[in-house]
């Protein structure tokens, strides 16, 4: 009789609908596996009320991870970018499976590019690092804060108060609504946040069984490009107050990274793209760091 897997998910539409990829994908690799969803609930969900700046990246994840350790459930289905650098002991990343689009979108009332937005309009977004680079590219722009899950940031992006968001491809396309997109931001103009687009699957480090069975779904480009991302911000310093981004995917056998840093008003950015041996991710994350370090970016995290 085939094990019962129980895998824990966040209630949110977003979280169920992640959590419901990575079912299908384990179901492919494994036809009789026999899967059962548990709803749980976070701090990171439960505190509203908190501006975004002030959580932690990990915020969503800790709870996650405990039911993991206890035993309550077997596998965790995290977005990677809500996931600290470091992995806590007992626990592994058993898969990377393939990453839906990387990119920031506009969501705007005129269903404009950043270009052609009318000087002055109000965009929402309570990420640093959105903030920053919009204020380089656009700053005759006001960015206001704006908070809540996906469907909440896109109503709100055409209420009266803003004229536009700033958010992830990612969501509003797993949510199936990547039609009321207005536009893509290139990495280039907006380098995306760390694993943004990609899920992380995450199991008990003692549990053979799980890491061979989860195994089957990672997607190797894909795990690749997040592993160097993910080394990038260990080498940063792997908080979420900094302005600062890589983003990783293949130009042929190499990886090309784009990184930046930023001062929070956009007065100061500090942007790399190179190119690295496939091979060893989290090298080419640590060196990419260290480059984007060298070229001043340093004095941006020392005055911060």
């Amino acid at each position: 009789n085939a094990r019962r897997v129980v895998i824990g998910s966040r209630s949110s539409s977003l979280s169920l609908a992640q959590t419901n990829e990575v079912v299908r994908l384990l179901l492919q690799a494994h036809p009789s596996l026999n899967i059962e969803i548990v709803p749980l609930s976070t701090r990171g969900d439960r505190n509203k009320a908190a501006p975004l700046l002030s959580m932690e990246r990990g915020m969503f994840v800790k709870e996650i991870e405990l039911a993991l350790l206890n035993g309550d459930i077997d596998i965790a289905v995290h977005s990677a970018k809500d996931m600290p650098a470091a992995t806590p002991p007992g626990l592994a990343i058993a898969a990377f499976p393939e990453r839906e689009d990387a990119r920031d979108v506009l969501v705007n009332r005129w269903s404009a590019p950043l270009s052609e937005l009318p000087s002055g309009a109000r965009l929402g977004t309570s990420s640093p690092r959105r903030t920053a680079q919009l204020k380089v590219a656009r700053p005759d722009l006001e960015i206001l804060p704006i908070r809540g899950n996906v469907d909440t940031r896109m109503s709100r992006a055409m209420s009266d108060d803003y004229d536009g968001a700033v958010l992830a491809a990612a969501g509003i396309i797993r949510l199936g609504r990547g039609a009321e997109i207005s536009s893509y931001l290139s990495p280039e103009e907006c380098v995306p946040d760390v694993g943004q687009g990609a899920l992380a699957v995450q199991v008990r480090e003692s549990d053979s069984e799980m890491l061979e069975c989860v195994g089957a779904i990672d997607h190797l480009p894909t795990s690749t490009a997040v592993r160097a991302e993910r080394a990038f911000l260990e080498t940063m310093g792997g908080g979420c107050t900094v302005p600062t981004a890589a983003y990783a995917e293949f130009q042929g056998d190499k990886l090309r990274i784009t990184a930046m840093v930023a001062k929070p008003d956009g007065s100061e950015i500090y942007r790399i793209v190179k190119l690295y041996d496939s091979g060893n991710p989290i090298a080419a994350g640590e060196s990419v760091a260290a480059a984007l370090l060298d070229t001043g970016a340093a004095q941006i995290l020392e005055t911060l």
